[in-house]
């Protein structure tokens, strides 16, 4: 820890700091805290009770981190905030603590919250990924592994959003959005499958074809869900791919989004 600062900081006795931790000025760090290794602490940063902080773990000035859950049926109960290893917490942001429901939020590993974010009560996310500014998920969000909510986003609580998805700036998001696609327009609707984040993330020609045939039946073609799935599971061959997109859909219970086909004159953009 930088002994020049701690002095100028309020770091409870019985909080755990790992090895060669940097706490900028004018933090408090509550008890029952744990910060990992190789940490940086950047000024003016809050750390309440619950927290707990992987190694190489960076956070910016005026964050809030395992703030009281903002909801009105929390009382009190023991509850954590987590953070993974190598996760960047960029300015203001807010990440609440659980409540009784799971007990804990969660930030995965190698994540990037961009500022002013807020992560509420319950979230759970997964490794990888990225809210830009302003993003804001209410209670019971779940984010899957290298997913990316553009700047302004809104995720209303309960929504689950696949791995690999890519949403748009401004979004309203009431429905769960499955993996592999990019999501736009008002109502939240699918525009496609995100081409370039799975390129860069080393999946084939052959996997995002393989993801194109699924999601034309899902969404193009005109079929009900129902339908849709029944005709997918028969005559798309099997793959990883395919028994995640059928997993997410079959286990979400408040619906997911659908096709922006012929609303408000538009056409449905599909690659």
């Amino acid at each position: 820890m930088n002994s020049n600062y701690r002095e100028h900081s309020i770091i409870h006795p019985e909080a755990q700091v790992g090895q060669n931790v940097k706490i900028g000025p004018f933090c408090y760090i509550d008890r029952d805290v744990v910060i990992g290794d190789n940490s940086w602490i950047g000024p003016n940063v809050t750390i309440f009770e619950g927290a707990r902080i992987g190694k190489n773990v960076q956070i910016h000035p005026g964050a809030v981190i395992s703030g009281v859950p903002q909801d009105l049926k929390f009382e009190g109960e023991v509850t954590t905030a987590e953070i993974g290893d190598n996760t960047v917490v960029r300015e203001y942001v807010t990440i609440n603590r659980g409540t009784s429901y799971a007990n804990r939020t969660v930030v995965g590993k190698n994540c990037l919250i961009m500022a002013y974010a807020h992560v509420a009560h319950d979230c759970i996310l997964g490794d990888h990924v990225i809210l830009a500014n302003n993003v804001a998920l209410a209670g019971h969000v779940v984010i899957e592994d290298w997913a990316i909510l553009e700047a302004l986003a809104a995720v209303q609580q309960f929504t689950r959003i696949g791995q690999h998805s890519f949403i748009a700036g401004g979004s309203l998001v009431r429905k769960s959005v499955p993996p592999y696609i990019r999501a736009a327009r008002e109502p939240l609707s699918y525009v496609g499958v995100n081409n370039v984040g799975l390129s860069r993330r080393n999946f084939t020609t052959e996997q995002i074809n393989r993801i194109h045939d699924i999601y034309r039946i899902m969404f193009v073609k005109g079929y009900n869900l129902s339908n849709a799935l029944e005709i997918v599971d028969s005559s798309i061959e099997p793959s990883q791919e395919k028994a995640n997109i059928l997993e997410f859909i079959r286990s979400t219970e408040r619906g997911i989004l659908r096709g922006f086909n012929h609303v408000n004159g538009s056409e449905l953009y599909e690659d």
